[in-house]
């Protein structure tokens, strides 16, 4: 065989790999190309007008200004895209119909097929789906799988230890990411004027002075206040946890939950705490957030293999959580310390099964402490109130101990803490009568508290339908709905002392520290969003304002109704200093937004 008719396999490969990026290449090459004229004949810089011009046509596209904490990621190309996206077709739409635009009708395009074609080419060429509500958060989605923050530092592409060890001087990080985040837009094709870039923060002394003044503005008419406030905190950060402080968790706020104290016999008090003072009672506390269904207590339930531990408090004695449960009270007034606590002693769960309690508003005088295996450490106290009338979980749990013998004898239980305990009925929610949860287990046909997918859906079924239609039977607010009356007798156990309020988040946050949030009572600045002349102000400019879908106008009335409360203040950082009270900065989301 001839050698010149012998082709290496490698050859062909490479001559087949530079075939495939040809078109690429060469679209590539006319890109930068052209973004390169762009920037010689500065195309897009625009000098402010020296005279009055007529701006009728003009249109305002707003883009959240990025944090300088990384390289910009999908996310941002996203959104920029989608500016870019709508200002082009306003400008197209403005050229083709006018200005204000007269767009044709159904009749009017079924009459000229040419128009017909047009219109749909110009109204389908972009297609903006809302994939806002991603899953992850904007800090995840920069750090990716990264733990320690060298490690961050390094997918970023900062490459040496040295490097990295100047980000220690928080003022490096205004200076280090603003080029590349310009090359990166300038590389996507962004139609900006660059002369215009600005950094924010105190470096700023133009953008500080502005900020100062808007929030001088919003204190003196009434918009910001001062004092303690419940919200995610950060122990490990020892300041709030705001949403872009979060590497998970974002959107989350403090969820109220009414602690229910139940109160250990004093003839029964664990051998582990008779050394300390219980002068004041011993309590199991249970978070819920349906204080009304207290009527309906049949027992307490405890998981047989969590730990609790008993902690004192300032004005209630001592209390049984969990160890989790137990760092958030901390941190809201309920210890001498804030945010410590002292453990007196610890318990399984299933050291306390039997226990006789007092239990607030039940009818019954004694209840005991039961075994329940669903009970999870990450969400309230991990103890629980049994309500078997109205709850599922409850109702099924209980049937099982009443049902096998050998569970009441693995865990020690004996027949009189469990057998005389009847669901109690407490509320009538039709189509159910007063029992909803044994009649709602019979029509799903549920066997156990081990039927998950069947009790979650008799809980989805019964939970706001009981609170939204159910009737309150029993009580001080008999034959009142259970809507009306869940305020009146929360108030009623705080005021008494047979309660407290609690808070913890609504679902896990966690810092950019890495640290598992709590909710705090803290001081605070914060933007009176709840004050209701405020509100009122804002609906009426919305009747007033011209929106294109009744869609967006009532995502609009939903957020006004929501919006509550919301802290601007923080301990440190970057950003301005809050004015009148310089030991605080107003925090990274407010600066931009207010």
């Amino acid at each position: 065989m001839e050698s010149k008719n012998v082709v290496s396999i490698p050859q062909v490969i490479n001559a087949e790999e530079r075939s495939s990026t040809m078109k690429r290449d060469t679209i590539r090459k006319i890109e930068i190309d052209m973004q390169k004229k762009w920037t010689d004949e500065k195309i897009f810089e625009v000098n402010a007008p020296n005279k009055w011009m007529d701006n009728s046509q003009k249109y305002f596209a707003t883009f959240p200004y990025p944090y300088m904490n990384g390289r910009l990621h999908l996310g941002h190309t996203f959104s920029l895209s989608k500016c870019e996206a709508c200002a082009d077709k306003l400008k197209r739409e403005m050229q083709e119909y006018g200005y204000p635009p007269h767009f044709p009708n159904d009749e009017e395009i079924d009459n000229d097929d040419e128009k017909n074609s047009t219109v749909n080419s110009t109204s389908q060429d972009i297609q903006i789906e809302n994939k806002s509500k991603g899953k992850k958060s904007k800090t995840v989605a920069k750090m990716g799988t990264e733990k320690f923050q060298w490690q961050i530092m390094r997918s970023l592409g900062i490459e040496t230890d040295e490097e990295i060890k100047e980000f220690a001087n928080a003022q490096h990080w205004l200076t280090y990411f603003p080029p590349l985040v310009k090359h990166d837009l300038e590389s996507m094709g962004l139609k900006v004027d660059w002369r215009r870039s600005f950094v924010t923060t105190d470096i700023n002394p133009f953008y500080d002075s502005f900020i100062r003044w808007q929030f001088h503005h919003l204190k003196a008419g009434g918009k910001i206040q001062f004092g303690k406030r419940y919200t995610i905190y950060s122990p490990l950060d020892n300041q709030p946890c705001m949403d872009h402080d979060r590497s998970k968790g974002e959107g989350v706020g403090p969820q109220e939950y009414t602690l229910i104290k139940l109160r250990i016999h004093d003839d029964y008090i664990p051998e582990k705490l008779k050394d300390h003072d219980i002068s004041a009672g011993v309590y199991l506390v249970a978070s819920t957030l349906r204080p009304e269904t207290m009527y309906g207590q049949t027992n307490c339930w405890l998981h047989p293999n969590i730990r609790y531990v008993a902690i004192k408090t300032r004005n209630h004695g001592i209390f049984i959580c969990t160890r989790r449960a137990a760092r958030n009270l901390s941190y809201q007034d309920f210890t001498f310390d804030h945010g410590q606590f002292t453990i007196l002693a610890e318990f399984l769960g299933s050291e306390l099964f039997g226990l006789p309690l007092n239990a607030p508003l039940s009818v019954n005088q004694t209840i005991y402490v039961l075994p329940m295996l669903t009970i999870k450490e990450d969400k309230g106290t991990g103890v629980v109130t049994s309500v078997p009338s109205d709850s599922a979980d409850d109702f099924m749990a209980l049937c099982d101990l009443m049902k096998k013998i050998q569970l009441r004898e693995k865990y020690s239980i004996q027949d009189k803490m469990v057998l005389p305990f009847e669901p109690i009925p407490i509320i009538q929610l039709e189509p159910y009568g007063n029992l909803s949860a044994p009649i709602i287990c019979s029509q799903l046909n549920i066997q156990s508290q081990n039927d998950h997918e069947k009790l979650a859906i008799a809980k989805e079924e019964l939970y706001k339908k009981g609170f939204y239609d159910g009737i309150l039977l029993v009580g001080k607010y008999a034959q009142t709905k259970v809507v009306d009356a869940k305020k009146l007798i929360r108030d009623e156990l705080i005021t008494s002392g047979q309660a407290c309020v609690y808070y913890e988040p609504e679902q896990k946050v966690i810092s950019r520290s890495g640290d598992e949030c709590v909710v705090a009572l803290c001081d605070q600045w914060f933007v009176d969003y709840g004050n209701e002349v405020w509100k009122t102000d804002a609906r009426h400019v919305l009747e007033q304002l011209n929106v294109f879908n009744d869609e967006t106008r009532k995502n609009f009335e939903v957020t006004i109704d929501w919006l509550h409360e919301h802290a601007c203040s923080r301990s440190y950082g970057l950003g301005t200093k809050v004015p009148w009270d310089e030991q605080y900065l107003i925090e990274s989301l407010s600066d931009s937004t207010q």
